[in-house]
């Protein structure tokens, strides 16, 4: 049964509650419906196994119906919200849903499907048939995101772990050292990156916030042990500072961007603290304060020649000596 048929049962078992019953006008009226309608209504119901009587009262014209009384007794108070959704907020939970492609393919997107499925048995009348339209305007990719299929109990652990604030064992493969671990974390806040799902923990041997890859983490034991969330860390500041995903010492670097890609990074923030300087020939100059030396440096070179690090001199002097060695590669 769809959605707006669902409450529209709903409403009439609450309108046939009622001492006096309704009649198939009054049906009408409530639903904005036909006669015709209205008695496939109650037919619906009929069918359903509801045990409705109609009958004449004195001095009416027509029938009411209602249930039998011995059932209303039965009858729990059914109370439907009226969820009063509009248009561009049903746009903006479909935003967040997009962001929800991480979990393609697994169990937690089969029940983000069914809050949605849920949600939609209540949208006004007037917007559902438009509620199958704007499905379709959002197209989700799933170019480089990460396959979490197998995961879910994982990601359910860490999740309890957050919100019991329990210290867990894992079992990580680290691809920095090439090989597994196992240790102690504090799991405290996850974030999405570029198709993939991370998490920030304290590690509790060395006292220190680290990112682990939901993905890599093979098996999760939560402790009894309780911790407390460390007071001087800020995620969202933390997320600010770095360039991308490597957290180390703080950098300053100018870079010159030519006019055909400047229009481009123009319209990104890249990190918190940047400055954008406008030069004659639409090239620009762009300034930043931020971490991730390796991150930085592999985005400049990404733009070929259509980027070039001014400062720091360090910085300029090691893209150079990968530009030549890269030349070397090619023209072996």
């Amino acid at each position: 049964m769809r959605g707006q048929q669902l409450v529209k049962l709903f409403r009439a078992i609450e309108l046939f509650s009622k001492p006096t019953g309704a009649t198939i006008k009054e049906l009408m009226e409530k639903f904005g419906i036909d006669r015709s309608s209205a008695n496939r209504l109650i037919r619906t119901m009929e069918n359903l196994g509801f045990p409705l009587y109609d009958e004449k009262l004195f001095m009416e014209k027509e029938k009411r119906w209602r249930f039998d009384e011995t059932y209303l007794k039965r009858l729990p108070n059914i109370n439907i919200p009226d969820l009063k959704i509009e248009l561009p907020e049903i746009i903006a939970l479909y935003l967040i849903k997009g962001e929800a492609r991480l979990f393609r393919g697994t169990e937690i997107e089969k029940k983000i499907n069914t809050v949605f499925a849920k949600l939609g048995a209540f949208v006004p009348e007037e917007l559902s048939q438009k509620l199958d339209r704007i499905k379709t305007l959002f197209v989700l990719s799933e170019k480089f995101a990460k396959d979490y299929s197998g995961k879910e109990d994982i990601i359910d652990s860490l999740t309890d772990a957050m919100l019991q604030q329990k210290t867990s064992y894992v079992k990580y493969h680290s691809f920095t050292q090439d090989r597994i671990s196992n240790f102690a974390i504090d799991p405290l806040y996850f974030f999405e990156s570029q198709g993939g799902l991370y998490v920030f923990v304290r590690a509790t041997s060395f006292d220190e916030i680290r990112i682990l890859a939901v993905e890599r983490i093979q098996e999760l034991t939560i402790t009894d042990n309780h911790f407390e969330y460390p007071d001087d860390f800020d995620p969202d500041k933390k997320l600010n500072e770095a360039f991308d995903m490597v957290y180390d010492d703080p950098i300053e670097a100018r870079i010159w961007i030519s006019s055909e890609q400047a229009k481009y990074v123009k319209e990104r923030r890249l990190v918190k603290n940047q400055k954008i300087t406008d030069q004659d020939d639409g090239s620009i100059i762009l300034e930043i304060k931020t971490s991730g030396w390796w991150d930085l440096k592999k985005w400049v070179l990404s733009f070929g020649v259509d980027a070039e690090v001014l400062e720091p001199v360090e910085l300029r002097e090691q893209i150079a000596g990968e530009i030549k060695t890269l030349n070397s590669m090619y023209s072996a």
